[in-house]
């Protein structure tokens, strides 16, 4: 099995292949994190001694999006790794989007901005009332990415979805349930088995009827994903030259609320 940077990779003997990312405590990621995650999922795609797959994370957080606390990778703004562009993190999302089989995300802890992202893209997700999901970009200045604009309002419906934009207000894990923005919700120390549960569950299925109902289920919504990370890119990229986006990341690192100047 191949060597990934930042993330453990397993299978086990009920066909479940596991992704832990290991960036304790909170996992803040990058380009270079989800790129990694992609090329684990596509690895599994092409194992037939796995038919399902569990992301879970080490440490405090699930994934709570880019370190705004460091002033060397500014917010949600530092998708670049080796001068790669924005663009490249988009193309990343789309590949998780593009996985053939079906993957159950294990959120244990806080799960922030493109954290969410990457928790939403997964088939089904196993939370607990400690967990803390938030859209938080308008808080920072900045416009959502990670296709979360897709696909928070497939899960939540979109008045719900604009509201956790629009405030960039934390759910509870309770409510995460209660809304569909989560699939189960459990104690937390159960977390991780409940979503290993889920999964073999699904891996008890014929493999390749699960596959051919996937891509019935999801039909066209990796190309809808795709068209929404584009215009999600453009948005960002005037928006994190600007000054409340500055403003933005100075504030969330100070715990404060953002003076904005509109400009």
């Amino acid at each position: 099995m191949a060597s990934y940077q930042d993330i453990g990779v397993e299978k086990t003997a009920n066909y479940v292949g596991t992704i832990e990312i290991q960036r304790p405590p909170h996992n803040f990621f990058d380009m270079e994190l989800i790129e990694h995650i992609a090329t684990a999922m596509e690895a599994f795609d092409k194992d037939d001694g796995v038919r399902a797959v569990v992301l879970c994370a080490q440490g405090k957080s699930f994934c709570a999006g880019a370190n705004s606390g460091d002033p060397n990778r500014q917010g949600e703004a530092a998708y670049s790794i080796d001068g790669k562009p924005i663009s490249h993190l988009c193309q990343q999302a789309v590949r998780l989007m593009r996985i053939q089989k079906p993957f159950v995300a294990a959120v244990h802890g806080a799960t922030i901005g493109g954290g969410l992202g990457v928790a939403c893209v997964a088939d089904f997700r196993v939370t607990c009332p400690e967990v803390r999901f938030a859209a938080n970009f308008t808080r920072l200045g900045f416009h959502p990415g990670f296709g979360l604009t897709v696909i928070l309002p497939e899960l939540v419906g979109k008045n719900q979805a604009e509201l956790m934009f629009y405030t960039g207000r934390r759910v509870g894990g309770e409510e995460a349930t209660r809304i569909g923005l989560a699939n189960v919700c459990v104690p937390q120390d159960q977390v991780r088995a409940e979503a290993v549960k889920l999964a073999t569950e699904i891996a008890e299925c014929a493999r390749l009827a699960i596959i051919s109902t996937r891509k019935t289920m999801r039909a066209d919504f990796a190309d809808r994903f795709k068209a929404a990370t584009d215009r999600e890119q453009k948005e960002q990229t005037w928006l994190r030259d600007i000054e409340d986006f500055k403003e933005g990341v100075k504030a969330s690192s100070e715990r404060r609320v953002a003076n904005w100047k509109g400009r």
